[in-house]
């Protein structure tokens, strides 16, 4: 069972979602405005973290940049009032883990907790071994990619994208395949979540030696690793 601090201004929710955490087993704490959650995750190191965007003071958004400024890798879902791509890209561009639209189902909260906890857990069907990719050294079992032996600080949804594709460089997945492999359960093909993910990882892997990238696109199919 996982540490979980909820953070709403909205008590009701905040009730509601702690009593179904609670009746899962998990351990369960609360907070009310971004600046309380931020100290109490920089202090806990929650497992998970259910965070609102729309916060009194430090936004949902401000917590998630200031704590993974500080090194805190605690799994996120965020909360958003409206459902637009930008919000959702914009958490997932900050190391969101998820995101779950208001007003939601306590059950559809509780599926994708149990989701984000699974793939937080290391779930990766690629094999435990240290992998070489290009000028990339990617350590399955420690969950470390390094380049010249200096670190490529990776979220846990990135790191498992890029071990999935890097499993067999050249083969092409589907984003409802890689949905599927890295959650560990049906995932939506049309949901622009894995596109935020794969930017994300282009992103901080950069550019290869010789130019190209290492996440290729696929038009019309999905991704896949570069074949060198």
């Amino acid at each position: 069972m996982a540490r979980i601090l909820v953070v709403d201004d909205e008590p009701h929710i905040t009730d509601v979602v702690s009593a179904y955490l609670a009746r899962e087993g998990h351990t369960v704490e609360s907070a009310a405005d971004g600046d309380t959650a931020f100290g109490l995750a920089r202090t806990t190191r929650p497992d998970l973290i259910i965070l609102d965007v729309g916060l009194p003071g430090r936004s949902g958004f401000d917590v998630l940049r200031d704590l993974r400024a500080e090194g805190v890798e605690s799994a996120v879902i965020m909360l958003t009032a409206r459902d637009e791509l930008i919000d959702r890209v914009a958490g997932l561009e900050l190391g969101a883990d998820d995101y779950v639209t208001k007003p939601f189902e306590p059950r559809e909260l509780l599926a994708r907790v149990g989701a984000v906890l699974r793939r937080q857990g290391g779930r990766s069907t690629a094999a435990a071994v240290t992998r070489d990719f290009m000028d990339l050294r990617i350590d399955i079992e420690a969950r470390e990619v390094t380049r010249d032996a200096a670190p490529i600080l990776l979220t846990r949804v990135e790191f498992d994208l890029l071990a999935t594709l890097t499993e067999r460089p050249g083969t092409v997945l589907g984003r409802g395949q890689l949905g599927e492999r890295i959650y560990g359960e049906a995932f939506e093909a049309d949901d622009r979540t894995m596109d935020s993910h794969v930017k994300n990882l282009r992103r901080k892997l950069g550019v290869p030696p010789d130019g190209g990238e290492y996440i290729e696109t696929v038009r019309g199919v999905g991704y896949r690793a570069a074949r060198r």
